[in-house]
């Protein structure tokens, strides 16, 4: 019985949970924007808003913790100079989840996981001179 026990083990060891979660962080910070389960989603929507209140403060400290987390330092400077930036005015809430519906070989409830301010790129027109 799992009475009182907290947190998603997504049925994996600590390690691969570990890793699992560390990879969406890494895809989220990289695309802004991705689709995984919605438990998934959940589980990685705590982990980002500690990373962009890590931002926010922009010590050494916290660039540090930033880094055990994602262990890219390229997406650790983009998390400090242009995801954290935006969120300056804001108390929380960074991310968004959009439940887009249930995967089609095992039914598993899919969502977009975003960053609130997540623009759509704009495709660039090709003008014929």
């Amino acid at each position: 019985m799992r009475h009182r026990v907290s947190g998603r083990h997504f049925g994996r060891t600590a390690n691969q949970r570990k890793a699992l979660l560390r990879g969406l962080l890494t895809s989220l910070v990289k695309y802004e924007r991705i689709e995984t389960t919605v438990a998934k989603a959940k589980a990685v929507k705590e982990l980002v808003d500690r990373l962009v209140t890590f931002g926010k403060k922009g010590d050494l400290h916290s660039r540090r913790l930033a880094l055990s987390y994602l262990p890219d330092k390229d997406l650790v400077r983009k998390l400090f100079t242009e995801i954290a930036p935006r969120f300056a005015e804001r108390n929380g809430g960074y991310v968004r989840i959009v439940k887009t519906g249930f995967r089609v070989k095992d039914s598993a409830p899919m969502a977009i996981l975003e960053f609130v301010d997540y623009q759509k790129p704009e495709k660039e027109k090709k003008t014929t001179d």
